[in-house]
């Protein structure tokens, strides 16, 4: 690196679950070919399922950081050491799912400590940390949001809540049009996530999901990842 150049810093911080920690993680790496000096964020019972996939990057010359902050599971009325929701969802129970997405909220103070001790150049948090927004305003840091899934995808959806072309048709097997995409892309509605097909009311989950929304438009821009297991997942900037 070129004498009197400052090493970019940017904070890596995925959602608590193995979909969203391993592709950010692969994310991470990538920066660091770059030369950019990479931090990834988790919990203490989230940090040994990162371990090997560091230590193998690390064995190839890439390093990457690790910063550790406090899971409130006693305060969100969970067991202790149930800080991933892969965890959760195994018990099928959907009571404890919406606690643990309300437990994330109170990561926003922890956050904020390590931003104003570390001051990076970059916030790169997962969609599901609405927060993430304000807490990097607070410091003049630009916060990216990740998305795992592609942005074909996030089209499809986009469309899906605007033009609700789902409710159009008489039957969960009757196909429709996804309107504005290019081509004739059909689907029906037993194609469709749940939280897609059906109204989820005002309670603290939709408005946890309006409020990802919401921080997405106010963000510097969306980073997608898309690939195949073994490769990296490349970024696609959107800035506003």
């Amino acid at each position: 690196m070129a004498s009197g150049i400052c090493q970019l810093h940017i904070f890596f911080f995925p959602f608590l679950a193995h979909g969203h920690m391993i592709p950010t993680v692969d994310m991470a790496k990538l920066f660091t070919t770059r030369g950019v000096k990479a931090s990834v964020i988790t919990t203490p019972g989230n940090a040994p399922h990162l371990s090997r996939s560091i230590q193998k990057a690390s064995e190839l010359g890439i390093e990457l950081d690790v910063k550790i902050i406090k899971f409130p599971s006693a305060e969100a009325g969970l067991p202790e050491g149930w800080e991933n929701l892969d965890a959760i969802t195994n018990e099928v129970n959907r009571e404890l799912i919406v606690k643990f997405y309300m437990a994330t909220t109170k990561l926003q103070k922890p956050l904020e400590q390590l931003l104003q001790e570390h001051k990076p150049d970059c916030l790169v948090a997962d969609m599901l940390f609405p927060w993430a927004t304000d807490a990097a305003a607070k410091f003049g840091i630009p916060r990216l949001v990740f998305h795992g899934t592609s942005f074909f995808s996030l089209c499809a959806i986009k469309c899906l809540a605007l033009y609700e072309p789902h409710k159009k048709v008489s039957s969960d097997s009757e196909p429709f049009v996804m309107p504005n995409l290019p081509g004739e892309i059909k689907l029906t509605r037993n194609q469709l996530p749940d939280p897609a097909k059906h109204d989820m009311g005002d309670n603290d989950f939709s408005r946890f999901m309006k409020a990802a929304d919401d921080s997405d438009l106010r963000s510097y821009g969306v980073v997608e990842g898309f690939g195949k297991e073994g490769m990296a997942y490349r970024p696609c900037f959107l800035m506003q």
